[in-house]
């Protein structure tokens, strides 16, 4: 059996119950309210409240503009997060989980962009695609206030908002799989062929 490392909150628990029912033969291990084996198979970056001002890469003018940290979730991400590159896991991040990866790797947010809050289930916002972007949903929804600025090192643009070019979609260069989108894509089956990229690559890697 694989094992999937995440964090997953409360108030997305039931989507990611969808999601995970897709997979029966893997176990999903959320450190939110288990301890996560020292070796899993992959890793799984989802959606949640901004990161700590403690965290990021670059300075904070507002304090308020950093909503409802969690040190906790930082503390656990950000130190699996460089462990799992340097074991080149397969890796998925959703949300605030690219916004993670992209700190770790040495970029900075955008701390409030606006319009982006309001499309949480509604899958209309257009992307515009570099060329050989191997999974592309032309129209997404939309539900954050932060978003990548300066991308970290090896990260890949695949994707924008069509309407003022917030980065929606990145990809690690050069590592085995290693995909990021700003949308939530547990919020509907639409977008299952994301999930099932990362399983298929996950499923076809041996264990570490």
């Amino acid at each position: 059996m694989k094992h999937i490392a995440t964090w997953i909150r409360e108030t997305d628990a039931k989507p990611f119950e969808r999601v995970q029912a897709s997979y029966p033969d893997l176990r999903f291990w959320n450190a939110r309210t288990e301890t996560v084996p020292e070796y899993v198979d992959a890793l799984l970056l989802t959606g949640g409240s901004d990161i700590s001002r403690e965290f990021l890469r670059q300075p904070v003018p507002d304090p308020g503009l950093i909503h409802d940290p969690d040190p906790a979730r930082d503390a656990w991400e950000f130190d699996i997060v460089p462990r799992a590159l340097r074991q080149r896991l397969p890796f998925f991040a959703i949300c605030r989980g690219l916004q993670v990866l992209n700190v770790a790797l040495g970029g900075t947010l955008h701390l409030d962009i606006p319009n982006h809050d309001k499309l949480k289930f509604q899958n209309v916002q257009p992307l515009r695609y570099v060329n050989g972007a191997a999974v592309q949903i032309p129209r997404v929804n939309s539900s954050h206030h932060q978003a990548l600025d300066q991308p970290g090192a090896g990260l890949r643009i695949e994707a924008r908002c069509a309407d003022d070019e917030v980065i929606e979609q990145a990809r690690l260069r050069d590592y085995p799989f290693g995909l990021g989108v700003q949308y939530h894509p547990e919020r509907d089956p639409l977008y299952q062929p994301l999930f099932d990229a990362f399983i298929r690559h996950l499923l076809e890697t041996a264990s570490p």
